[in-house]
């Protein structure tokens, strides 16, 4: 899944992106509100961590903008200002939790994937699709009894399949929901990828689960 992290802080963005790419998401970088702006307006994010006190403008004021503008995803505030005022304006503000600084990471990821629960009306970390299970906590994959490996951009690949089963994903939505901002559009990659998550989800005796769609892309679905 596909996030954009809103930080004017160096080693503080470098942090959370790093530590957000390790734990498979893909991750795009802002540092000002405005730029935030711009790139909600590009790109698809499933999920925003905005500052809130950035160069330019406040977080609560990008948030405000952001939901004007059609954002309609999760907003999670990371801030030193811990007051009861200062967490219900960023939740008025259109934002969806309220995380202090300073804060354990596991926590964050913790709420991002709660927060990535409701916009999907999932109630727990187990995403099940026919007779594959994926655990996002764990970041494991069975099919039956069997344990998948997958690397990182491989489990945000299947991840992303098995939140939007039996629909058509092109892949221009593919690529903006699992690949960074600056991915090659031009590419093959998108289908370099869905055929080796192919060979590892689907053994000879087993049913294909990932169907090719001429002219429109992928899609994950029981033949």
């Amino acid at each position: 899944m596909r996030l954009l992290v809103v930080e004017d802080e160096k080693k503080m963005a470098g942090f959370l992106k790093k530590g957000l790419m390790e734990a498979g998401y893909s991750v795009d970088h802002a540092a000002t509100g405005a730029s935030a702006e711009s790139l909600a307006a590009e790109n698809l994010y499933d999920c925003i961590v905005l500052d809130v006190m950035l160069p330019d403008q406040t977080g609560f004021d990008t948030a405000t903008n952001l939901r004007r503008e059609g954002y309609a995803g999760p907003i999670l505030f990371l801030s030193a200002l811990s007051s009861t005022r200062d967490k219900v304006h960023g939740l008025d503000s259109g934002g969806d939790d309220y995380l202090t600084k300073p804060f354990s990471f596991d926590e964050l990821l913790a709420r991002v994937r709660a927060l990535m629960r409701r916009k999907t009306d999932q109630q727990s970390s187990l995403i099940r699709f026919a007779d594959l299970e994926m655990d996002l906590v764990k970041r494991k994959v069975k099919r039956g009894t069997r344990d998948l490996a997958l690397t990182a951009k491989e489990f945000s690949l299947l991840e992303y399949f098995m939140r939007n089963p039996n629909k058509p994903l092109s892949r221009t939505s593919i690529a903006e929901h699992v690949w960074d901002v600056h991915f090659d559009s031009d590419s093959n990659v998108i289908d370099v990828y869905v055929n080796m998550l192919r060979k590892k989800i689907t053994l000879k005796e087993e049913k294909r689960l990932i169907h090719t769609i001429v002219g429109v892309g992928y899609v994950l679905r029981e033949e």
